[in-house]
């Protein structure tokens, strides 16, 4: 069972891990994670696991300072 559990941990690592290697807070892994943003992550119960091969996801939120409502069916702003 050791052998699984080697390989588990050098597949993964955890939202510290990834905070101090993207250069992020925690917090921010955690919404990415729960988001669908990181590609492979897993929530064991209330851990995620995050594959440790994966970049840090390109920042997607709004940085003009506004905020363009669009339908989704027509992509006109409202």
């Amino acid at each position: 069972m050791e052998g699984v559990e080697m390989t588990m941990q050098s597949e993964y690592m955890t939202i510290q891990d990834a905070a101090k290697k993207w250069g992020i807070t925690e917090r921010r892994v955690q919404v990415l994670c729960a988001s669908g943003r990181i590609e492979g992550a897993r929530k064991f119960s209330r851990v995620w696991a995050i594959p440790s091969d994966m970049e840090k996801p390109s920042d997607a939120r709004i940085k003009s300072g506004k905020y363009l409502k669009t339908t989704k069916a027509d992509g006109e702003n409202l």
